[in-house]
């Protein structure tokens, strides 16, 4: 058994969303197992969310803790979050965002499930994300129930689109978001870490968080990748140097990763941020890098057209 005195901690980071944070309380306040705190990592706000949430702190029937602390960005927040929370398992939502009806009890069905040998090999329970209209959001698993590892279900078994659901509080604090990376990191970069050290999950064919997005156009999502360069030019270099032994099962995802590695390299180097990136290791990666470079080289030269149409 956890000495943890909850089963879950419900982390939300957030920054100046007062105006959506209601969603995440009143999706809590609905759900069927209680046995959980709602854990708010608030990374500078400047509006007024410290007063919503002092409102409800007073009618929740569950605890609920406010962590304040400077603008630091959110993976400083859900490092902070981790180190803070008292739940077995935490499940981390984002402050735009809800959790089904059932979702927390579905977990809890599913986690202790497990015997108490088997739960130490695994690190999470990953199931769907669901639109407001019902429509899931990217593919479903290959079957209801599939015990695999992070990377198996993405490079093995082709699974794409958002997924959620819950992580042992325990195994996080092992691998934290780097902080010394400035800006955005991926949050891949963490669970494929977890997956090489052998960690699996439980996927299930199950609805646990509610999400609501926007359409970027294609301009912004030009804008975001030059933006958001250094976390995803990393993203690629790991695909391409730390996850080879999953080439075979889907050699076109390398294939792409090797032309987004010159893709964002080439933006860190238009703003002069390459010089001290790390090199990657290896005959594989450097043949796969240059066979792709003229198309990670186009989509470089398209990225900044559009940049320069869009001002």
């Amino acid at each position: 058994m956890s000495a943890r005195p909850f089963s879950f901690t419900v982390l939300t980071p957030t920054y100046n969303r007062a105006h959506t944070l209601h969603r995440v309380y009143r999706s809590l306040v609905e759900q069927t197992f209680q046995d959980f705190e709602w854990l708010i990592v608030d990374d500078g706000s400047t509006d007024n969310t410290q007063e919503l949430v002092s409102g409800w702190q007073q009618e929740a029937r569950f605890p609920i803790r406010y962590v304040w602390q400077e603008n630091a960005h959110k993976k400083a927040a859900f490092n902070r979050g981790v180190a803070e929370a008292q739940g077995e398992l935490l499940v981390a939502l984002d402050s735009d965002d809800s959790l089904d009806l059932n979702a927390l009890y579905t977990m809890s069905q599913i986690w202790n499930g497990l015997d108490t040998q088997e739960q130490e090999h695994f690190v999470a329970i990953t199931g769907l994300c669901a639109r407001e209209d019902g429509q899931i959001v990217g593919d479903m698993f290959p079957e209801d129930v599939v015990d695999a590892t992070s990377l198996d279900m993405s490079f093995r078994y082709h699974v794409k689109g958002e997924k959620f659901g819950c992580m042992r509080t325990a195994v996080l604090l092992k691998f934290p978001f780097p902080e010394d990376i400035a800006g955005f990191v991926p949050e891949s970069l963490v669970w494929r870490a977890i997956a090489r050290a052998g960690y699996l999950t439980r996927f299930v064919n199950q609805v646990f968080r509610v999400y609501h997005d926007s359409e970027d156009s294609l301009s912004s999502q030009s804008k975001a990748g030059a933006r958001h360069a250094l976390g995803l030019w990393l993203l690629a270099k790991d695909t391409i140097n730390e996850c080879l032994p999953w080439f075979r099962y889907n050699p076109r995802e390398f294939l792409a990763a090797a032309a987004r590695y010159t893709r964002f390299g080439m933006h860190l180097g238009q703003r002069g941020e390459a010089g001290s990136l790390p090199r990657l290791k290896g005959l594989a990666p450097r043949l796969l890098v240059a066979m792709m470079w003229p198309v990670g080289t186009a989509l470089y030269v398209r990225d900044r057209a559009r940049m320069r149409t869009s001002t």
